[in-house]
């Protein structure tokens, strides 16, 4: 692969890796703040990683489009990890809802394929194909393949699988959106409309109540880093997106190759181990984001 003319892809994979890191950070708080705290101390990480951005956005690139629609993206992120959160408080369990929350690259494939109009090889579409079994391989939760009656069982028109619907369809959109997003801005004016929306909705967050700051030093740090390394990933996947990556390629290797990052960093600072699935999913993983990869070249025409 021509890493110069595919800058898309390498921006794709660094877009897994700052998500990976992130689920690593946000693992070791996730049971010391609610949703609403937690994105507070997202907004301040991001908030900190905005000055050396903000230097390479050019007035001469801003478009009120590109605003509008990079508002629109963080609109959808924020929405969909509320609605992760309440599927959990609503009594959905995590070997359920995870595994169906984490398919929300099918949402972008799908507007992908019928609003942007692009194209699928055969390749890429092998790719889809090892993605989505990887994505649910290495959701931590794999009740899907070792008790697949149980996994079923726990559907139904309740409210937390009402609110996992929602996560699936909310992350699918903002995928879609940040492509949309950046054919008017650049990437750094992109992100910035993004950290935009989510101080607005903190402010909201904090007027109506929602946050309380009894927290330890320890959790606040921590948090905002993990905020930091989630921005990052936010900014590299705006990035591949300018780089006239696909929708619905970008969405499909970040989310496949984001739990692979964050398995290996938990086996190397966390003690963890891996099971036989999530070592066949790190396989399904890395093949289908090569797959995905995969650009057919374009005929030259030569006049006679």
């Amino acid at each position: 692969m021509n890493l110069k003319n595919n800058l898309w892809f390498v921006y794709a994979v660094t877009a897994g890796l700052f998500w990976g890191i992130w689920g690593v950070v946000a693992k070791l708080i996730s049971e010391d703040v609610n949703p609403f705290m937690n994105h507070l101390l997202f907004t301040g990480g991001m908030l900190l990683t905005l000055p050396f951005v903000i230097r390479k956005c050019k007035l001469s690139q801003f478009n009120v489009k590109g605003l509008i629609w990079g508002c629109i993206a963080g609109f959808f992120a924020i929405a969909g990890n509320i609605a992760v959160f309440y599927a959990f408080s609503k009594g959905g369990q995590a070997s359920i809802v995870i595994p169906v929350t984490n398919l929300y690259p099918l949402i972008t494939i799908l507007i992908a394929v019928l609003a942007f109009k692009e194209r699928l090889n055969l390749v890429n579409i092998a790719g889809i194909l090892l993605s989505v079994p990887a994505i649910l391989l290495l959701s931590g939760e794999t009740m899907l393949f070792t008790d697949p009656s149980a996994f079923f069982r726990g559907f139904g028109l309740n409210e937390w699988f009402l609110f996992s619907l929602a996560a699936i369809f909310c992350w699918g959109v903002f995928s879609a959106a940040q492509k949309v997003t950046t054919n008017y801005i650049s990437a750094e004016w992109s992100y910035a409309a993004f950290v935009l929306t989510s101080v607005i909705i903190t402010v909201g967050f904090l007027f109506a109540g929602k946050i309380h700051f009894a927290l330890s030093a320890k959790t606040i740090s921590l948090g905002t880093m993990a905020g930091m390394l989630n921005g990052l990933g936010v900014l590299a996947s705006f990035a591949a997106y300018r780089a006239e990556g696909k929708a619905s390629a970008v969405t499909t290797i970040a989310g496949a190759l984001q739990p692979v990052f964050t398995i290996v960093l938990a086996m190397l600072f966390l003690g963890e181990s891996l099971s036989g699935m999530e070592l066949t999913g790190i396989l399904f993983a890395i093949c289908g984001a090569l797959l995905l990869s995969y650009e057919k070249k374009k005929e030259k025409i030569v006049l006679a």
